[in-house]
């Protein structure tokens, strides 16, 4: 039996015509990255720290900086980072067998010899797959990917619309521990040359809780206690952090984690923050980025920006 779509997409599109054309470094294949009061794109800067910022940051490793997992690998196998594919309307769909079918969106995706694979198809890692359909503004997210000739298998897949604030439902994964999409929380080359980056970062660390906070709908730990970080939450560079003598680059993305901050996403290596495999990021930028220390971010509470807990429209504040 096929499940119906997740409440992700339960919400109408408007119509099929393309929205009003977006810069293109704001943009993915000419659609917006999810509406404009999405919680993802939501300013923090002015929000209170979280009652529990310093229990959650006392077990995230903040001896250490951070760690960009993106960029040049020297030709030791593809650049670092989740690549992303933007596909047209009249891309073929294949079914994809799910090892957690029960908690993936079981619809054709627009898979094939195209298809970008996080670390490569041959990679033992998370083998990500990140597709925009440009046609539709829909987006289509993959984890554990993998192909047999035609047949595509995958651990989870999850759909949405970009032009929409629906959540999936609520204990549901995605292609991330979160429940929650991608695509949003990269960092893209095109925004960072820009000098625009006006969105949160998807980071990920070693060891959670078994909760998750809103809009997060799903949680992957292995602590019980509330003490440790959970899934969705927030965190932000404090204000006080100097860029004196940081590239153009590097400033944007410092300013976007001051704004916007990081979200905790997955379950990986602490510190650890994403952005799209681009053979373009300077190095310069990603050693700059290396120098950020962990211990200069509080957590923030985002629960004042909730409108609906089954929505990521956030209120103005």
């Amino acid at each position: 039996m096929v499940l119906a779509l997740s409440v992700a997409l339960s919400v109408p599109l408007a119509g099929t015509a393309r929205a009003q054309r977006l810069p293109v470094e704001r943009a993915v294949g000419g659609c917006s990255v999810f509406p404009a009061d999405n919680w993802w794109n939501a300013d923090v800067s002015g929000l209170p720290v979280h009652a529990r910022s310093r229990q959650w940051l006392s077990h995230m490793s903040t001896d250490r900086d951070l760690h960009p997992d993106f960029g040049p690998s020297y030709g030791d196998g593809p650049d670092y980072g989740i690549p992303v594919t933007v596909v047209k309307p009249s891309h073929q769909r294949v079914r994809v067998r799910f090892d957690y079918a029960d908690e993936s969106d079981r619809v054709r995706y627009p898979l094939g010899r195209d298809t970008r694979v996080e670390g490569g198809r041959g990679s033992e890692g998370d083998k990500h797959t990140v597709v925009v359909d440009r046609g539709s503004c829909r987006l289509y997210e993959t984890w554990n990917t993998r192909s047999r000739g035609t047949r595509w298998m995958a651990g989870s897949g999850a759909v949405w619309s970009l032009r929409s604030n629906a959540l999936r439902p609520e204990g549901w994964t995605s292609a991330d521990a979160a429940g929650l999409p991608i695509l949003p929380g990269l960092l893209r080359w095109a925004e960072v040359k820009a000098g625009r980056v006006d969105h949160a970062i998807r980071f990920t660390t070693d060891v959670t809780s078994r909760h998750h906070l809103w809009p997060a709908r799903h949680d992957a730990g292995s602590r019980s206690s509330r003490a440790y970080p959970p899934m969705g939450a927030r965190f932000r560079l404090k204000p006080g952090f100097s860029t004196s003598g940081l590239s153009p680059y590097t400033v944007a993305v410092v300013e976007a984690m001051k704004t916007y901050g990081l979200v905790l996403a997955d379950n990986g290596s602490p510190w650890y923050f994403q952005g799209e495999q681009n053979r373009h990021w300077p190095e310069r930028l990603i050693e700059e980025l290396k120098g950020i220390p962990a211990s200069a971010f509080v957590a923030v509470d985002t629960a004042s920006l909730q409108v609906s807990r089954n929505s990521a429209q956030v209120r103005s504040y």
